[in-house]
This record gives structure tokens, sequence and C-alpha cells, in this order.
């Protein structure tokens, strides 16, 4: 199963936030799978259109994801996904 990391800023979503493994081929359905254990969280990364929100990243073996809207880049089974809240200043 594909390995989900997530930056320490969205733990305020979920304090119990940590590495995990969810069953997955699609940036989709990784959305789907975790926000199965960490129910707060996808209305964070997703917005009301089912599109990744502009201040959030996914990156898969780091390199950034392609699809923003459909979430339909694809997942291997030992892939690494790292979900990042873009932090911008001002």
């Amino acid at each position: 199963m594909p390995t989900i990391k997530f930056t320490s800023a969205l733990k305020r979503f979920a304090l119990d936030l940590k590495e995990t493994e969810v069953p997955a081929t699609t940036v989709a359905e990784v959305v789907r799978e975790i926000g199965k254990i960490y129910p707060k969280l996808p209305d964070y990364l997703i917005d009301e259109r089912g599109e990744l929100r502009k201040h959030v990243n996914i990156f898969i073996n780091n390199e950034l994801i392609a699809d923003r809207i459909k979430l339909s880049d694809s997942v291997k089974e030992n892939d690494e996904i790292y979900i990042m809240q873009a932090l911008s200043g001002g």
C-alpha cells in the first residue's frame, strides 16, 4: 500500500495525524481513504467542487501531482505520498 506522509501543520485537523498506509490507486482514492481515518482532513484538502485547494500540494515520490482537479494521478503500491500545506507570508 502507498505510504502517506503529512506536514506537521496539518495536525490541527487531526491531533493523532501520522504516517499512514492506505489502499489506493489514485490520489482521489488516497484522499477518500485518509478521510476514513481522519474525517476532518479532506474538507481542508478538497474544495466544494472536489478539487485540490490552492494552499495544498500533494507529491508522489517527490513529484508534484499533475491533476489538481480530478486527482486522477496514479498511485502505486510502494509510492510515498506527501501532503503539504502551502505556506505563505506577508
